[in-house]
């Protein structure tokens, strides 16, 4: 038995976890939802496994549709890349102008960019939505990151504030910008995570180093999570060293395979900055320890041919040690943020995005895996301050002011006993750089202009100049 025309106030394509969460949630705060997936059975499994939702129930895609209010709206949760294309092109013949589809996909931004343009020029509405939170958020709610038209936002973003996280009663969504502005967003996000997980496996790595057994840093995390540090991730952390195996009675975590994964975005997050010439080299470092971390034949024969230290830090004090991991772990932190953020900035320039954000840091406060106390300054400090970057903010400055000396005795020691940190090491070269009147430019571009002739500035005078560095080394100015 079809469905009736109109009943459903919105509908859910995909019926994975993610999809038929987000379904269950939509259902939760008292929308009429219509679920379809391109698998009949799943779908009558999800309305069957949760009949209390009252879930409307399309075995195909013609009564999908039909079982929509119009203006019609939908969301996809389906697999990003061509089954998303696939399944927009399923339902533009079925769709009429004025309807609403959102991606709710892990898309790539350009991808959205793309079928916006084209669902624009058949009068239809493209929504590309990042959405973080994993199954859980998804379910209980997300973080939400809606890019799109500003009218499709006024059909949609009711439903998506309603099921986004709250933080302290506001929601975890905001209007980010058009086309591809939310997925963008949402990458960046994930760019940040990729860095913040590096920097807490760096902590552990220094606290297992220094000879702290799994137990005791899982308090350490634990009251780090009381503090400035306050963040989910660093609450799972926590929870993820206090796990013992049940098979050998060790902590999980010694016999995990020390090999991490990634699935794109971290790396989309590096190559993007790199095409916007945006210094991101923390986050980049994080994509690379990743790819480290998975290139055994690398990592075997590293350690068969190289000498070094022997991986141990010889702390004396103990508490100062782990205090100083605290500092350096929270400033580094920071410098991911920064430059995340600045990406998102220089990127809203040259896409033509009118993004704000500090509304985009008051979106991550809750419900994202990135959630964090801090951010709840950074969006205070961006719409009190109009900052280039996140470094210069009052109260962030002048903390990182009092991290650094720590910071640095952090990297000493990791360097000292051949403990690998290129996170923290990054994100401390990352801030001196920023701080350094001068850097080591003025010589490259000596050498550039030496064997390619790519000309110079002078900073005591206007204009482009060349020299002819061998034989009469004459100077020529070329342009004003």
């Amino acid at each position: 038995m079809s469905p009736l025309p109109g009943s459903a106030q919105i509908g859910v394509i995909g019926m994975a976890v993610m999809g038929s969460n987000l379904a269950r949630n939509l259902a939760h705060h008292g929308y009429h939802v219509a679920i379809y997936n391109r698998t009949t059975a799943k779908t009558l499994e999800v309305a069957a496994e949760f009949p209390e939702e009252g879930f409307i129930v399309a075995e195909d895609l013609e009564s999908f549709v039909a079982s929509l209010e119009k203006p019609r709206r939908m969301i996809l949760m389906v697999k990003a890349g061509a089954p998303t294309d696939a399944t927009i092109d399923q339902l533009i013949p079925l769709l009429e102008p004025g309807d609403i589809v959102v991606d709710g996909g892990n898309s790539f931004f350009q991808d959205t960019r793309r079928r916006e343009a084209k669902l624009r020029e058949v009068g239809l509405h493209f929504v590309g939505t990042g959405i973080s939170g994993g199954e859980v958020g998804a379910l209980e709610g997300p973080a939400i990151m809606p890019g799109g038209s500003q009218h499709s936002y006024d059909y949609v973003g009711k439903i998506l504030e309603d099921i986004s996280a709250k933080y302290e009663g506001e929601p975890c969504c905001a209007y980010i910008g058009t086309d591809g502005a939310g997925h963008f967003v949402k990458m960046v996000h994930n760019g940040i995570e990729y860095a913040d997980m590096q920097f807490i496996g760096e902590a552990y790595e220094l606290l297992k180093s220094a000879g702290f057994a799994a137990a005791e840093m899982a308090d350490i995390f634990a009251t780090w999570n009381t503090g400035d540090l306050d963040s989910y991730l660093i609450e799972i952390t926590s929870e993820v060293l206090r796990q013992v195996d049940a098979k050998t009675g060790r902590p999980l975590v010694d016999i995990v395979v020390d090999a991490a994964g990634m699935k794109g975005t971290g790396t989309w997050t590096v190559q993007e900055a790199l095409s916007l010439g945006v210094p991101a080299a923390a986050i980049a470092e994080s994509v690379f320890a990743r790819a480290t971390s998975s290139t055994p034949d690398l990592r075997e024969a590293g350690v068969k041919a190289l000498a070094g230290p022997d991986g141990q830090v010889k702390v004396e004090d103990r508490a100062q040690f782990v205090d100083d991991i605290r500092q350096a772990l929270w400033a580094s932190k920071v410098v991911a943020y920064a430059q995340g953020l600045h990406e998102i900035k220089v990127a809203a320039a040259d896409y033509g995005w009118d993004i704000d954000v500090a509304s985009v840091a008051r979106i991550w406060r809750a419900g994202c895996i990135i959630r964090a106390k801090l951010l709840d300054r950074i969006a205070n400090e961006y719409a009190a301050n109009n900052l280039v970057t996140l470094l210069e903010a009052p109260s962030i400055a002048e903390e990182l002011g009092k991290s650094q000396d720590a910071w640095r005795r952090v990297i000493s020691a990791a360097v000292e006993a051949g403990v690998p940190v290129p996170g923290f090491s990054s994100a401390l070269s990352y801030y001196d750089q920023v701080r350094a009147p001068r850097v080591n430019a003025a010589l490259t571009q000596g050498l550039r202009d030496f064997f390619g002739a790519h000309t110079y500035r002078r900073i005591d005078e206007p204009g482009s100049f060349h020299t002819l560095w061998s034989g009469d080394r004459s100077e020529i100015k070329t342009s004003d």
